[in-house]
């Protein structure tokens, strides 16, 4: 049996649809991406990957903050 990982899922989703040029995108088509990558957001938020995810930004946005001092 094959299974797929939503957020894997997901992930190819956005990635394919943020190949495509900015020009054929309607508004319509915007927030759908938002919705997806939002979607994407909360299931990777409670794993290991997203942790990890959350550290390293938390670092480089307390690293950019002392250097701005």
């Amino acid at each position: 049996m094959l299974t797929i990982n939503v957020a894997v899922l997901l992930a190819v989703i956005v990635v394919l649809r943020l190949r495509r040029r900015t020009e054929a995108r309607s508004r319509r088509d915007e927030k759908l991406t938002v919705v997806i990558v939002l979607a994407l957001g909360v299931l990777l938020a409670p794993t290991p990957v997203g942790q990890g995810i959350l550290n390293i930004l938390g670092e480089f946005v307390g690293g950019v903050a002392q250097a701005s001092r």
